[in-house]
């Protein structure tokens, strides 16, 4: 089955009352978190949470990501040497300034496998983008492994490092935002949009689904369960979307059949790009079907 990931909700690794919370929500993924939740006091504590409750059948039908701390640290290599297991499906790795800094960790990642006796490559990567660097550097973060399935948009640490200011209009973030998924586009794999900071303000967040989906993103990270609702709302095609687009695909074969290329629909013009657009659509209300189906069971 294809990753669906319109949902990726942070649980802080050393709350297990969150985690709990978590497990009775419909978000696609969550993500542990080990790194800006957890104090460095607490790191241990966290990891020994995480790992006690992957024992559990809890989280079974959700995809499970570990936010690991950044490689710079101090604590990354005991993150993963502890909390690797055929239970997650993969890890978010920080700090992402380029492609070598992802092809090190693959190497700490497959030594990791190795001596868990996990099936090379199972474990997958998600970077994170948060800085100036590796936004530049994203086609090239995005290509370099085939672990990675999809990139992820952290945007407060790249204003950060950015010296810019992210305010409500997010006018900051349209760029980094356009070139991460443009990045993750073309190299095949998932682009995931950054977090909304103001968990009160719903209408910021439809703001920020709105534009990126419109940008190409199929995803986005969460803070609160409020949140999965309406992100699932634009990451999914409505049952219009999927009447439209098989009516598309119809009247396009009928065009075929006349030896003709294109057809016209509701006034408009219909070309083999909103055929495959059409296609895309098709494919992924059945695999979000799927999957909807699978965590029903």
């Amino acid at each position: 089955m294809k990753y669906i990931l319109r949902s990726l909700l942070f649980v802080p690794g050393n709350k297990e009352d969150l985690m709990l919370k978590a497990a009775k929500t419909n978000a696609d993924a969550i993500i542990f978190d080990l790194e800006d939740s957890v104090l460095d006091t607490a790191k241990q504590k966290a990891r020994h949470v995480i790992k006690n409750i992957l024992e559990t059948d809890l989280f079974d039908k959700f995809h499970i990501f570990i936010r690991l701390n950044d490689i710079g640290s101090g604590y990354l290599e005991e993150d993963v040497s502890q909390l690797i297991c055929n239970k997650i499906t993969g890890f978010i790795f920080p700090k992402a300034y380029t492609r070598d800094d992802v092809l090190h960790f693959e190497k700490i990642l497959k030594r990791a496998e190795q001596k868990a006796g996990i099936q090379n490559n199972k474990i997958k990567i998600l970077p994170l983008i948060e800085t100036a660097s590796a936004v530049l550097h994203a086609e090239d973060i995005c290509r370099c492994s085939e672990r990675i399935i999809a990139i992820v948009f952290g945007s407060e640490d790249f204003c950060t490092d950015l010296k810019g200011i992210h305010d409500k209009t997010h006018d900051a973030l349209f760029v980094p935002r356009a070139l991460i998924a443009l990045a993750a586009r073309a190299a095949g794999i998932i682009p995931i949009d950054t977090l909304n900071v103001n968990l009160n303000d719903m209408e910021d967040l439809e703001r920020n689904l709105k534009l990126g989906r419109k940008l190409g993103f199929e995803g986005k990270l969460l803070l609160h369960p409020k949140e999965i609702e309406l992100t699932h709302q634009y990451f999914t095609p409505s049952e219009n979307e999927y009447e439209k687009a098989l009516k598309i695909i119809k009247l396009a074969q009928e065009a075929a059949k006349q030896n003709l290329r294109v057809a016209i629909i509701d006034d408009t013009f219909i070309g083999p790009p909103m055929v495959r657009q059409a296609e895309n659509t098709i494919s992924r209300f059945k695999q979000i079907k799927k999957w909807e189906e699978f965590r029903r069971k």
